[in-house]
């Protein structure tokens, strides 16, 4: 009923966006604005209640809980699990706004600051590390971490339906359970249709400086085909083969890329801006976590920070689900620590290396970063790599980071996509994840040629506002059953 109920669905909703893209836009810009004009202050409480939530779990007596049996231990070393989550979990977003983001924020601040002053640039780097620090992988790990705990410890099917059991009992396997799985697949291809359509770009783009390949729609359809066959032929082999081995690969290429700006670009600035921008948004995380602009009514915070807060929500079912998936045998407190305190400083760090790479030629060199970046969001981080030794071949290095960041994330949703399906299934037959797979890259083909990436982000954006709601029961049906736990 959910694979049927979901694809009916997105047929329709593709077959509209295709015959009348206009009006989908339309409609689906005026719900956007909407939910984050008016519906803000739930977005923000929310995100700040999960990741104070997900600390309580970490650090208080629920923490020494095995995801499995009391005898069970980790089916994946660690680097190998933190691989997998983090290349599911932000992957190719990391680069397509290592650069973008903070060079927006230091051109563009909120709350009145004065744009391109040291002031902006302190607070670009504080706000791009609240949107992809410690809030959206604390909404990962408690999606993750329910599934798991009732997966693993309760022998329940693999399905986020199954997450409210300890709330709801039976009552799961009724209509409520079907709307709650049906949703969570649906976002789930929406989501990654929409980073599909977005990593066609950015690969368009590092092909278009490289070596001069027109960007253009025919371009990105070329592509997301061979995306698509690159994928399809992973996800053949399996979540041990394909997404483990192209994991592992992601986190060497971007640890070596990484490094590589550090040292041959401005190091000591570099450094310096972690540790001022870290400590400040640690001491501000909760003001900027609620911060709310009534009296001025700029739409920055829901142009950035809310949009973010229900982007993150969106993606939860698909990342969740296969964080949960790769987590038996570790603890509440492992799982935690390793979900969002890890993944958040690297993701911090990544900014600042990248973003503070731009800046510092933008402020101290007269490389006009800005003007690039404002013009065509896509050749950002080329155009700062470019001002480094051994320029192209860095750009190469980092446009073969996206492609693999590319069929990870498609591979991994594919995956969890095939779970859904085929009622929680811990390994989906492939011939599900062949149908979904292609299902998905119709779906950003189509979009693309109907200018439609704007229109499904926007349904995205959307469908989060149930999910809030199903996040929120989550977390209370989570603490019922491990409070029970302990009380057995």
């Amino acid at each position: 009923m959910v694979f049927y109920a979901s694809l009916v669905f997105l047929l329709l909703f593709l077959g509209f966006g295709f015959l009348f893209p206009e009006a989908l836009l339309a409609f689906t810009n005026g719900l956007f604005g909407l939910i984050t004009n008016d519906l803000g202050w739930l977005y923000l409480a929310t995100g700040l209640g999960i990741l104070l939530f997900a600390l309580f779990l970490a650090f208080g007596k629920y923490g020494k809980i095995r995801l499995g049996g009391d005898d069970d231990r980790p089916e994946y070393s660690n680097f190998s699990w933190f691989a997998m989550l983090f290349s599911a979990g932000m992957g190719i977003g990391l680069v397509f706004w290592g650069v973008a983001e903070p060079v927006f924020h230091y051109a563009q601040p909120p709350m009145g600051i004065e744009p391109s002053s040291t002031q902006s640039a302190m607070m670009a780097f504080r706000y791009t590390f609240l949107h992809w620090g410690f809030h959206p992988w604390a909404i990962y790990a408690i999606v993750g971490l329910a599934l798991a705990y009732v997966t693993f410890r309760k022998k329940l099917p693999c399905l986020i339906s199954s997450t409210l059991y300890p709330l709801l009992g039976e009552k799961i396997k009724g209509p409520i359970g079907y709307f709650i799985d049906t949703l969570a697949l649906i976002l789930t291809v929406i989501g990654v249709a929409t980073s599909l359509g977005m990593g066609a770009l950015q690969v368009n783009g590092g092909l278009n400086t490289l070596f001069n390949i027109p960007n253009t729609i025919t371009t990105q359809v070329v592509i997301i085909v061979v995306i698509t066959i690159l994928f399809l032929t992973s996800a053949a082999t399996g979540l041990n083969k394909g997404i483990k081995i192209l994991s592992n690969t992601n986190i060497i290429i971007a640890v070596l890329l990484l490094l590589f700006v550090l040292i041959f670009g401005p190091t000591i600035f570099i450094i310096d801006t972690f540790f001022v921008s870290i400590s400040g948004y640690i001491e501000n995380i909760l003001s900027m976590s609620l911060a709310l602009s009534p009296l001025k009514k700029d739409p920055w915070i829901g142009t950035w920070t809310i949009f973010y807060w229900a982007w993150w929500l969106s993606w939860g079912p698909f990342v969740g689900t296969f964080i949960a998936r790769i987590s038996k045998g570790r603890t509440v407190r492992e799982f935690v620590l390793g979900v969002v305190i890890l993944p958040a400083v690297f993701c911090c760090f990544w900014f600042t290396v990248f973003g503070g790479t731009a800046l510092y030629f933008e402020i101290f060199e007269g490389v006009d970063i800005v003007a690039q970046v404002t013009n065509d969001i896509t050749v950002g981080l080329f155009a700062t790599l470019a001002q480094l030794p051994l320029g192209n071949v860095i750009s190469i290095i980092a446009t073969l980071l996206i492609i693999t960041f590319f069929v990870t994330s498609a591979d991994s949703a594919t995956f969890v996509i095939g779970m859904f399906a085929r009622n929680g299934d811990l390994n989906p037959d492939t011939k599900i994840k062949m149908i979904w797979g292609i299902l998905l890259s119709l779906i950003a083909i189509v979009l693309l040629f109907s200018g439609g990436l704007v229109a499904i982000r926007n349904t995205s954006i959307i469908m989060a506002l149930p999910f809030l709601i199903i996040i929120i029961l989550m977390c209370i049906s989570l603490y019922q059953g491990l409070q029970k736990e302990t009380k057995d």
